[in-house]
């Protein structure tokens, strides 16, 4: 795993995915965006709208990697990049080792359900058939800071 990220790419890239969650904050919902990158330019979105639809596999990855199947015309993700906010939870892992994602962009950690090397590393397990290139911490402090600030406001609320 990389602990820093290697190009100004990644950080712009970020940047947009960040802008999401921040939509996902507006909208009452855990703050997490996602973009997915193909041939150097964003071809999906998402952001987290599980409290929205009623949909607890409505995280922002899964949201984008079905937009990123569609904009490509192919459940294969090969020569696909997902930049996300947070650390993927298994569920959405999952979704991108199936989807064959060449490289796992993100964040911040998540130390209580992060399946990219903070809990577990689901997507570079060698008992899978696929395995992601993964880079951490790009914009960490502006993604971690986003996530404090919406779970301090709703700690306040209780």
């Amino acid at each position: 795993m990389t602990l820093e990220s290697d190009t100004e790419n990644d950080a712009t890239f970020m940047s947009d995915a960040l802008r999401l969650a921040k939509k996902a904050y507006a909208a009452e919902e855990v703050p997490v965006g996602a973009v997915v990158v193909r041939a150097g330019r964003i071809i999906a979105r998402g952001y987290n709208q599980v409290e929205l639809l009623k949909d607890a596999t409505a995280h922002a990855e899964m949201l984008a990697l079905t937009q990123a199947e569609a904009a490509v015309g192919d459940w294969r993700l090969v020569d696909c990049d997902l930049y996300v906010t947070k650390e993927p939870c298994v569920m959405c892992a999952g979704a991108i080792v199936h989807t064959r994602i060449r490289r796992v962009i993100f964040g911040c950690a998540d130390v209580r359900a992060g399946a990219a090397g903070s809990v577990m590393n689901l997507l570079q397990s060698p008992d899978l058939n696929h395995a992601c290139e993964i880079t951490a911490g790009v914009l960490q402090s502006e993604c971690a800071q986003l996530l404090q600030s919406f779970f301090k406001t709703k700690r306040k609320q209780l």
